[in-house]
């Protein structure tokens, strides 16, 4: 039998998700510990080319929501990309989490074709369905996901695989 794109999207969402969550646990934790202004930890990088901790949990946000949404056929909600704190990040996580909630399989089911598009700013890229979560969406998700990981990692934050893991749903 083969894997429903709300098999294959929204668990896998939500388990790294939380997984991020906890992970911002740590961190916020580390900061408070070692007396550090979370304003630091968040505005951290891995390379001055590359974004903040705070805009790769927010990316990792809008892809995974995105993704849900266009795959689903509904809208997604909007987010003010306001975040300052640990508490924050992990609201907006909350949030994400709480709208796969509110979209069912059959609206995702079925998906694999539906036409995909995303306005870059320089381009349109045009996507089946199936292709834009598997070639697009999980790995843009994950990409952020590590980078947030590994920033706090870097860090010194006290996380290994099975807290980027996290539960599995």
């Amino acid at each position: 039998m083969p894997i429903s794109m709300y098999g294959a999207s929204v668990p896998l969402f939500t388990q790294m998700l939380n997984g991020l969550s906890g992970v911002l646990d740590k961190g916020a934790a580390f900061a408070a510990t070692k007396k550090v202004d979370q304003a630091v930890l968040l505005g951290s990088r891995l390379a001055p080319d590359m974004l903040t901790l705070t805009r790769q949990v927010q990316i990792a946000s809008d892809t995974s929501k995105m993704c849900v949404a266009r795959l689903a056929g509904v809208e997604a909600p909007k987010y003010e990309d306001n975040e300052l704190t640990f508490d924050e990040l992990k609201a907006r996580i909350a949030k994400t989490v709480a709208f796969f909630d509110t979209v069912t399989a059959p609206q995702v089911d079925g998906s694999e074709e539906r036409e995909i598009t995303i306005k870059l700013p320089s381009r349109e890229l045009k996507f089946t369905g199936e292709r834009y979560l598997l070639n697009w969406a999980i790995p843009n998700f994950t990409f952020h996901c590590a980078t947030a990981f590994a920033i706090l990692r870097r860090d010194g934050v006290e996380i290994g695989k099975q807290d980027f893991l996290g539960k599995v749903v």
